[in-house]
């Protein structure tokens, strides 16, 4: 069994990538952009070391309990020595990406992962190669370290190669069209001659974003200085709640503050709700008459439960 080189034999620091607003040009990053879908799932890297392998998070955690088969297929698929970072993710019935059921392998006991696999079945896709034959490869350029990646294994599900371009229209296509077909997030890009630097955010992300009309159905925070807006739409001929703001700026809050009004007795909403899991948020900004214009809405659904006092 060869050993991997420090840093590389779990927990591994990962790369990360800066939010920005569009899509850049080409030639944006050194040696021009690829762009790859973001998907909406589990950061994890994969140390593949001897007759095992192992799943560790970008928050340092070991999974491979709880995706005993993921482990399991990389060891069939993928030689030994090797460190590979991807995205744990899975799909509903009809083919899109389902963060509640990838969530539910998250919860489960050891004792019962390897049924509830069975039910919610996990896919790993691959985007970058760390090590291969034990030789730490983040300093090689990402073409350099994709072609090995792609060349790394014969690759089958539930193991598979993220699909990059290098094609603007052809990124700015999958970003229109994914997040709807697929339910992707938006797209990650990164340099084709930059290296691997863990911890730096060198990469960017775009998220897909739509407009839609929310109602300030509470606020986190006094209502004469609100400090974040939860969000709600009607539904069915009910308001439910879709979301939550980021936290909101002095000057915000002071905008808003200035039209909120106390609720009436016949709101719909209790004075404690879960904030940290109040929907599932398919859409990122929220404007607001009386002055919060484009705050963006949390993914909220990828948060820990939580309650607190809402203002009505």
């Amino acid at each position: 069994m060869g050993n991997l080189p420090p840093g590389l034999a779990g927990p591994v620091e990962v790369a990360l990538a800066k939010a920005v607003e569009h899509l850049p040009g080409l030639h944006a990053l050194p040696g021009g952009c690829v762009f790859e879908p973001k998907w909406d799932g589990y950061r994890a890297v994969i140390v593949r070391q001897g007759d095992e392998a192992r799943l560790w998070s970008r928050q340092r955690k070991d999974l491979t309990d709880r995706f005993a088969d993921i482990a399991a297929a990389a060891v069939r698929i993928l030689p030994a020595d090797c460190v590979v970072d991807g995205e744990l993710v899975a799909l509903d019935a009809s083919g899109r990406l389902s963060f509640d059921q990838l969530q539910r392998r998250l919860v489960t006991s050891p004792a019962s992962a390897r049924r509830v696999a069975a039910a919610a079945p996990a896919s790993y896709m691959a985007f970058d190669l760390l090590a291969a034959a034990s030789v730490d490869i983040r300093t090689q350029r990402w073409a350099t370290r994709r072609a090995r990646l792609e060349s790394l294994a014969v690759w089958e599900p539930p193991l598979q190669l993220s699909p990059v371009t290098r094609d603007v229209d052809e990124a700015r296509e999958w970003l229109d069209l994914l997040p709807a077909a697929m339910g992707v997030e938006g797209l990650v890009v990164k340099g084709v001659s930059t290296r691997y630097a863990p911890g730096r955010r060198d990469w960017l992300k775009v998220k897909h974003r739509d407009t839609v009309e929310v109602i300030v159905g509470g606020v986190l925070g006094p209502i004469d200085h609100p400090e974040v807006v939860i969000a709600g739409r009607y539904h069915d001929g009910e308001l439910v709640q879709v979301g939550r703001t980021v936290a909101l700026t002095n000057a915000q809050a002071a905008d808003l503050a200035a039209v909120l009004v106390p609720a009436r007795r016949a709101h719909p909403w209790p004075d404690e709700i879960g904030v940290g899991a109040v929907g599932n948020v398919a859409y990122s900004n929220v404007s607001v008459n009386g002055g919060v214009n484009e705050q963006e809405l949390e993914h909220t659904e990828h948060d820990s439960p939580d309650s607190r006092r809402v203002s009505l």
